[in-house]
């Protein structure tokens, strides 16, 4: 098996794991493993990663600047159709995973690589969407998980082995927990988080400030809003990379988008996890009010019946499927009429709608007055409720007549 890999291409991070990983590779497989590096906002200083990865033995590294494309091509999609999976997670590591496969997948064909690796484990979501996106994008790569065939079974074997082999890592036993940064989130799982009694400590989080300890006045902030997309904040407008990471600034301050959810995996566990999403929950509930006055009746609860499965989809790592492709094409098709200003209030945790605006608004204040009007006459209600309760009459009739 060893002689049959010729160069990997692994998607490295420099964390506990895929720093073990790429000196995994390289003794097992006794070829080129070249390291490759997506930098998708994580707030790390990536001359130490690549230096870090030359280190433990890659043969090169390529690192990439993905936050514009990932925000614009990934995480704006998701949120024209607000996809949430199981109420709570706004899919910060989902969406992250895909645009990873798919550029390594072309550093792999760049550099002549016959195969790919990653650092997830044989339990969790990312094996399986890592996995989808390399042969649904190029399913001739030979694909390496090193946690589904090696030795090491768990975090303190990992830090064991990097102790034996010199490698740096921050991971300790009094902080084993994993966590996972990009410019949409930050999740932490494992260690002391594997107890869902437990609460998450306090000195954890990094995107955002304690509610208790937010400012006591509230903050206004106005995001405006072109065709589903958010392209600018209190009146500047930005890129989708300097929007998002100017709103994470803006909720983590104030104390806005921690979750803290027992989740159902792909692969049937559950899993607890901790998530800060400071920027994506403003931009959430921005979205949906924007919507709320733009959107018709009909085509907005058809979305909204869909976005489960979209979720889904997302979540279980489907994104370059036919079905997500169709999926997409229909949701930006209800974005045509979603573009104009929603005033919110920042305060201590909380987002709060306080307004508003559109130019291509379908709500009619003449319509909708409680004062005199002449665009509605009040008898009409009368023929439309009848017609809707004649099924219920006809029920409730039968069961009178057979004397239930």
């Amino acid at each position: 098996m060893t002689s049959k890999i010729k160069k990997i291409v692994l998607a490295y991070s420099g964390g506990l794991d895929t720093s073990i990983i790429l000196k995994w590779l390289v003794e097992t497989y006794e070829c080129p493993v070249v390291a490759f590096v997506a930098d998708i906002g994580q707030g790390e200083d990536l001359d130490s990663v690549r230096k870090k990865a030359l280190d433990t033995g890659a043969a090169g590294v390529v690192v990439e600047d993905l936050k514009e494309e990932f925000v614009r091509d990934y995480v704006f999609p998701a949120f024209r159709a607000n996809a949430i999976y199981e109420g709570h997670y706004l899919l910060g590591t989902s969406l992250a995973r895909p645009i990873i496969a798919k550029c390594q997948v072309e550093v792999a064909q760049k550099v002549g690589a016959d195969s790919v690796s990653h650092g997830s484990t044989g339990k969790g979501n990312d094996q399986v969407r890592f996995e989808l996106a390399y042969q649904a994008l190029s399913p001739e790569l030979k694909i390496i998980a090193p946690w589904r065939v090696w030795q090491l079974n768990s975090r303190q074997s990992l830090m064991d082995y990097a102790k034996e082999h010199g490698i740096r890592v921050t991971a300790t036993q009094e902080k084993p927990y994993s966590m996972d940064r990009n410019v949409l989130h930050v999740s932490y799982e494992g260690g002391i988080l594997e107890d869902p009694w437990e609460s998450p400590p306090e000195g954890m989080f990094t995107m955002s400030v304690s509610p208790l300890e937010a400012p006591d006045r509230p903050e206004v902030v106005e995001v405006s809003f072109e065709r589903g997309d958010p392209v600018g904040v209190n009146g500047e407008r930005l890129s989708p990379g300097e929007l998002l990471a100017g709103l994470n600034m803006l909720g983590g301050r104030n104390g806005i988008g921690r979750v803290d959810l027992v989740e159902n995996r792909f692969v049937g566990i559950k899993s607890r996890g901790v998530y800060e999403t400071p920027g994506g929950t403003i931009l959430r509930v921005a979205h949906m009010a924007m919507e709320s006055i733009t959107m018709d009746r009909e085509v907005m609860h058809l979305r909204d019946s869909l976005v489960p499965k979209y979720a889904e989809l997302v979540y279980y790592g489907f994104w370059f499927s036919p079905e997500m492709k169709v999926l997409q094409v229909m949701i930006d098709e209800t974005q045509e009429t979603v573009s104009g200003t929603v005033r919110l209030e920042l305060y201590k945790g909380n987002c709060r709608v306080l307004g508003r605006k559109s130019d291509m608004s379908l709500y009619r204040r003449d319509f909708a007055t409680f004062e005199a009007d002449n665009v509605y006459r009040q008898q009409d209600a009368e023929g439309f409720i009848q017609l809707n309760a004649l099924r219920l009459r006809i029920h409730a009739l039968l069961k009178k007549e057979r004397g239930q």
